[in-house]
């Protein structure tokens, strides 16, 4: 059975987790220009590809195989591959962009990262790439490259698609404690206090990295709670605070998961793997997190673990004035191209790059267990029935704002850090003023 993936313009909200520029000074990004030498009728040419496929999910098996087939394929092509864990990845990408030393190609988030990378002039457009292969350009989603168009410039394509905060479920928990996935906060917090009562951990939670809880739980729970048109406003710093009652209440409702003990001990200890682990080994009930769970989940979880797993959206609340039929959600990362790429490498670097994007690319990622924001048809039977209902759930709710992916990485790092504080106790109104705080600053000086 198969069926066509359809997302409208209006969902596809790009998002990024960018990195703000100081660091050393260094030369781990980069190789000197091409080097063309003639060998067998080809120029040889040194390309640098920086990404942060290293797991053993089956989406980044697939793309480092695609990366191995190329050089196969293309012997007057050098490549000089980092491979750097997600995990630190940002952050060495960060020092090299502070040293303006960015590589040939890399991984690169739309959204505020591109803006930056494109204001620090660090990369150039591929509107060359996209306009001479129409049939790939329009094979996109609507919306698809919002984040990485500036003006009339493209400067990346997506290869993936990513809705990040999915409520999964263990369905043999839920139902042999007389619970079904809940709908409403008050049907999260009962489900909650029975499985507290019966020793079982209610949600699994990662945030070691800090990241998770703002990304994966309070984007959408924040959206239940403000609307998307609050959320915008305040990130404007137009008629809308980060100290406003709203924004306060939908701190305090996280806040309230914590002090129920929806989560295990120890979770701002364990990154989001290793949350996703204990969710599959069936140690908690439910588990909020995107759809990237879904690649890796089909690559370590046992089958039997596989079949009991559903997913749903986060419960509605009590007189919120978001879209409860809704879920955060972010077209995925693509490859940037460096400024320093030019004549025989620049070619090399679009070529590589329409290799790890193009249609075939495309179809690969999507039976990888990875959603993809391409018009490609599904063949379920090579895909994990968990992520057959999350593709059917994606194109049946709206998608909302990922917060770091509108504000810039200076107030998504206060947000994340101030999650992490909110839930060892400390107050909302006093996170709520930290980030509040952060964004006037931003706003006055402009980044």
């Amino acid at each position: 059975m198969k069926k066509t993936l359809t997302v409208s313009a209006a969902t596809l909200l790009a998002a990024s987790l960018v990195l703000a520029g100081c660091g050393k000074n260094g030369n781990e990004a980069g190789s000197p220009d091409a080097s063309n030498a003639s060998a067998g009728g080809k120029d040889k040419v040194k390309l640098s590809l920086w990404h942060n496929y290293t797991g053993d999910d089956q989406r980044a098996k697939t793309m480092r195989a695609i990366i191995e087939e190329y050089q196969k394929a293309h012997p007057n092509v050098e490549l000089d591959i980092q491979a750097i864990p997600p995990d630190g990845y940002r952050t060495r990408l960060k020092t090299v962009a502070a040293a303006n030393e960015m590589p040939d190609l890399f991984v690169m988030w739309p959204g505020v990262m591109t803006k930056e990378f494109q204001a620090g002039n660090l990369i150039q457009p591929i509107n060359e790439l996209l306009d001479g292969k129409p049939e790939w350009k329009d094979g996109f989603l609507p919306g698809s490259f919002d984040g990485f168009t500036i003006g009339s410039d493209v400067y990346s394509v997506p290869v993936a698609l990513s809705p990040t905060s999915i409520l999964y479920y263990n369905k043999k928990i839920l139902e042999d404690n007389g619970l079904t996935p809940p709908k409403t906060w008050d049907e999260l917090m009962n489900a909650v206090n029975v499985l507290k009562e019966k020793k079982i951990t209610p949600i699994a939670l990662g945030n070691k990295a800090a990241w998770l809880a703002q990304s994966s739980i309070l984007s959408s729970l924040a959206d239940r709670v403000t609307g998307t048109e609050w959320f915008l406003k305040a990130a404007a710093q137009d008629g809308a605070k980060f100290t406003d009652p709203e924004f306060v209440q939908a701190l305090t409702y996280l806040q309230d998961l914590q002090k129920a003990g929806a989560f295990q001990e120890g979770f701002n200890a364990i990154d989001n793997t290793q949350m996703e682990q204990y969710f599959a080994q069936g140690k908690a009930a439910m588990m909020i997190d995107g759809g990237w769970a879904l690649t890796n989940l089909a690559a370590s979880a046992p089958a039997d673990s596989l079949s009991q797993m559903g997913a749903t959206i986060l419960p509605s609340v009590p007189n919120g004035k978001g879209d409860p039929n809704t879920l955060s959600g972010v077209v995925g990362t693509g490859f940037g191209l460096g400024k320093n790429a030019t004549g025989a490498k620049k070619e090399a670097a679009l070529d590589l790059l329409y290799t790890l994007a193009g249609p075939d690319a495309q179809k690969r990622v999507l039976e990888s267990n990875q959603l993809v924001s391409y018009k490609v048809e599904l063949d379920k039977s090579k895909v994990t029935p968990i992520f057959a209902e999350v593709y059917e759930l994606v194109n049946k709710v709206g998608r909302t704002p990922v917060y770091d992916g509108v504000l810039s990485s200076a107030v998504a790092d206060e947000v994340n850090n101030g999650l992490q504080d909110l839930l060892m106790g400390a107050k909302p109104e006093a996170v709520a003023k930290k980030i509040q705080e952060a964004q006037e600053k931003s706003m006055q000086s402009g980044s």
